[in-house]
């Protein structure tokens, strides 16, 4: 939905600093009640995950709500960061700051979720354990390469648009803008460029086989036991793994 509002936005503005889109505010004014629920989700999935395991070693998991809370705070902060940021800053700026100008620049942002369906499809395979298969061979494949085109290649393709724009060599473009642009686009960019090397080394795993995906049922007996044991922390709400044994792309 976001990227189809992006592209319906970036491809009506043909003077893409001055020319206004009425969906570029009223997607902003729907997507923030989505960012509020998403964070209270992914806090209820922690919960519950938490809760199963405790009927498998009840000292395991956290016994009160605050507790959990707080273990989700630290385990899940750059995400949960990144939705207050997007609450707190970015809505006032888009909507409010902005006085109507750059809604291209704001619909090409929105196409950044073009890399999202591939990043969920491998969250879902993972949980149905399918690692082994083709189609998470090659959905990891596509996943690396959308994200790297939507989010990460994102950010010097706006200087290089905005250098067209006003006839100015790109690499001059940075030393153009107004500091806060340049300072709001490396905040944006940052935790891009970490959760995508968290993917590169997902598919480093993947495709050189150095961390070799078992089909279900292949598990020997101490890794069932480790896979079965209250103390082994469940996945991260937001689905991006830093750990070495995990066979998975990192996923969101």
């Amino acid at each position: 939905m976001a990227s189809s509002a992006g592209y319906i936005i970036a491809s009506s503005c043909e003077d893409i600093l001055e020319d206004q889109h009425w969906l570029t505010s009223s997607y902003i004014m729907f997507a923030v009640p989505y960012f509020v629920y998403d964070i209270y989700a992914m806090f209820m999935c922690y919960w519950y995950k938490l809760r199963v395991k405790g009927h498998e070693e009840a000292s395991a998991a956290p016994q009160h709500m605050s507790t959990a809370l707080t273990s989700y705070l630290r385990r899940e902060f750059l995400m949960v960061l990144h939705h207050v940021v997007m609450v707190t800053a970015c809505f006032p700026v888009s909507v409010f700051w902005r006085q109507g100008k750059g809604d291209y620049f704001q619909g090409v942002l929105f196409m950044a979720e073009l890399s999202t369906p591939s990043v969920c499809l491998g969250k879902i395979l993972i949980q149905y354990k399918q690692q082994h298969t083709l189609l998470h061979k090659v959905n990891g494949a596509l996943m690396l390469i959308t994200f790297f085109i939507c989010r990460v290649l994102l950010f010097p393709y706006l200087y290089y648009a905005y250098g067209r724009y006003a006839s100015i060599p790109f690499h001059m473009v940075p030393l153009s803008v107004p500091w806060h642009c340049n300072l709001g686009a490396a905040l944006l960019m940052a935790p891009q460029l970490y959760w995508f090397s968290l993917i590169c080394r997902g598919a480093l795993r993947l495709f050189t086989g150095s961390s070799r995906s078992q089909r279900p049922g292949a598990a020997t007996g101490p890794a069932k036991e480790r896979q079965t044991d209250g103390n082994a922390r469940p996945q991260p709400a937001n689905g991006y793994s830093t750990c070495a044994s995990e066979p998975e792309l990192a996923t969101h």
